[in-house]
């Protein structure tokens, strides 16, 4: 099969047994879903989603985070991997959206990398779903599927070499869907153990149903 047919099939199939979807992060503003994202690092959205509504209750805009200290938000966060850290950038970029971008998210990568604890999938994430970019983030979940439907070669090895492989086929209107398709048929279906092969409807293209790949950190 061609690499243009596969990526048609696979898409087609997400399409027709997928609705159009979003983030399972829960959010009210797009500041609230840079912090929500950026503690979903190496975290499932659950966990992320029972500690957020305290603290975007107390904590609900850029100004107000800026005024609090690392100390003070690693209470609200404690229970999510790597709290020290991410209190740290939570309050560091925080800081920075008042005094560089006048308390607002930025829309370019350029600028939302400079955010503290803010990486290219991060950035990727808020800027397709806050700004409808045709931007694709590359988690473990996006990786290990693409690689297990050969959707992408072996020889991409880390998160950034699978977006540019990704993108060179699929259409700019359906990138930001289709980081969801895959990342969620991960998630729940093309599981890193025990996959559930007999509920997926393209298991008949997987080229590595006895092999596991998980995305480098």
């Amino acid at each position: 099969m061609r690499k243009k047919e596969l990526f048609k099939t696979v898409l087609d199939y997400f399409q027709q047994t997928m609705s159009d979807t979003e983030t399972e992060l829960d959010y009210g503003t797009t500041f609230q879903l840079l912090v929500a994202v950026v503690l979903s690092a190496q975290c499932t959205d659950k966990r992320v989603n029972l500690i957020t509504p305290k603290l975007f209750e107390d904590y609900p805009t850029a100004e107000t985070m800026a005024l609090a200290t690392p100390k003070v938000i690693f209470e609200y966060i404690k229970s999510v991997s790597y709290p020290n850290n991410k209190a740290k950038h939570l309050v560091g970029l925080a800081q920075m959206l008042v005094e560089k971008f006048n308390g607002q998210v930025p829309s370019t990568l350029e600028e939302l990398t400079l955010l503290p604890g803010v990486g290219r999938k991060t950035a990727n994430v808020v800027q397709a779903v806050a700004f409808g970019k045709a931007a694709l983030a590359v988690d473990t979940h996006v990786f290990r599927v693409s690689h297990r439907l050969a959707l992408v070669p072996p020889t991409c090895t880390t998160p950034y070499s699978v977006e540019m492989a990704l993108k060179r086929y699929i259409p700019e209107n359906k990138v930001a869907a289709a980081h969801y398709w895959l990342l969620l048929h991960g998630r729940y279906v093309c599981k890193a153990r025990r996959p559930l092969c007999d509920k997926c409807g393209i298991n008949h293209l997987c080229h590595s149903k006895d092999r596991l790949f998980t995305a480098p950190q």
